[in-house]
């Protein structure tokens, strides 16, 4: 009987070490010591041995069953974890699969060149003053000696909401109150959006100036030449030259149209100068006398000069765009260039 006990005991441990599954795990723990197992069937066989040796066979059947079970229990939990893996990696995701491109956002062309003009001018001394989109025609018209019969004023000229109350044409009128309430020396740019009725290839209903204001005293237009040829160097290149042409301006006297050498052909013509070498940016010209007495300085003591730069403009100038609509378009495509 024990010899039997033996062979069936290394018969049970060899189908363990060769099972590869919790079920056929199951199936050997029915086979040798479920309820009708050979195992169970040998202790059920005890009573039909002589009754001297069945404490010793007794004994030896069930240490030969707690191996088993033990055996079973350990081979159940090893092939239990390696099923879950297994499983685990047949449903894993294939983090190697290709997502959906995401680029990053690129500054407009206006944003670019607002912050290099604002740079430059910053680092000339030139502090940022800042004002009221919604203004009133005192600052806006009036204190810049623009009269009341000048064409500007007119209704279908500007974005009025009440008769002394409209959209600001300029960033002029930040300068007014800055000047209302400021004892010189000024030296500011004005920066921000301002609103006209106009809209074609080279114009907006509302576009972006960059007004600057210095007030000192002995202030004369060779400064104002001489800071906007530091500025023009800055913003295109080392060779550009600036030309004065005469102009006129309610706020300045003398005023001056302020054109760049083309930065494109450097001055021997092209298609975006139209052949003159030269590229038209801003106005400018001295602070009238009357501008500095309407803002309560003395214009005996004090003068100075005053630009205007539009955003749009030099953005068209600088970049050779010939249609200032393709700023406002939205085409991620076309601002995607300045990447």
């Amino acid at each position: 009987m024990e010899n039997n006990i033996v062979a069936l005991l290394e018969k049970v441990k060899n189908e363990i070490l060769a099972s590869e599954s919790t079920s056929h795990i199951n199936e050997v723990r029915i086979k040798y010591i479920g309820r009708t197992g050979l195992l169970t069937n040998m202790l059920k066989e005890l009573k039909n041995l002589p009754s001297q040796e069945r404490p010793t066979v007794g004994k030896f059947l069930n240490e030969a069953r707690i191996t088993i079970e033990n055996l079973i229990s350990n081979k159940l939990a090893e092939l239990i974890v390696y099923e879950q893996k297994k499983k685990e990696e047949s449903e894993l995701l294939d983090i190697s699969l290709s997502l959906p491109s995401f680029k990053r956002g690129v500054l407009h062309p206006l944003s670019i060149v607002k912050s290099e003009i604002i740079d430059i001018f910053t680092g000339l001394g030139f502090s940022i003053e800042d004002g009221p989109e919604i203004e009133l025609s005192k600052y806006n018209f009036e204190l810049l000696n623009i009269p009341a019969d000048h064409p500007s004023r007119a209704f279908c000229d500007s974005f009025y909401i009440s008769d002394n109350i409209l959209l600001r044409t300029q960033t002029s009128g930040i300068q007014a109150r800055v000047m209302e309430k400021t004892v010189p020396p000024i030296k500011i740019i004005c920066p921000g959006k301002v609103y006209r009725p106009d809209d074609d290839a080279t114009h907006s209903p509302m576009f972006q100036q960059i007004e600057g204001l210095y007030v000192d005293k002995n202030i004369s237009l060779a400064d104002l030449k001489h800071i906007l040829e530091l500025f023009a160097k800055k913003f295109f290149t080392e060779s550009t030259k600036v030309r004065f042409r005469p102009s006129y301006f309610p706020f300045t006297e003398p005023s001056v149209e302020v054109d760049l050498s083309c930065a494109i052909c450097g001055g021997v013509g092209c298609s975006l100068c139209k052949g003159t070498g030269w590229l038209e940016l801003l106005g400018a010209g001295v602070v009238n006398p009357i501008v500095l007495d309407n803002c309560g300085i003395s214009s005996s003591v004090y003068n100075g000069y005053a630009f205007g730069i539009g955003i749009e403009r030099a953005t068209m100038v600088k970049y050779g765009i010939p249609d200032m609509r393709i700023l406002f378009d939205g085409d991620v495509r076309y601002i995607d260039q300045f990447r």
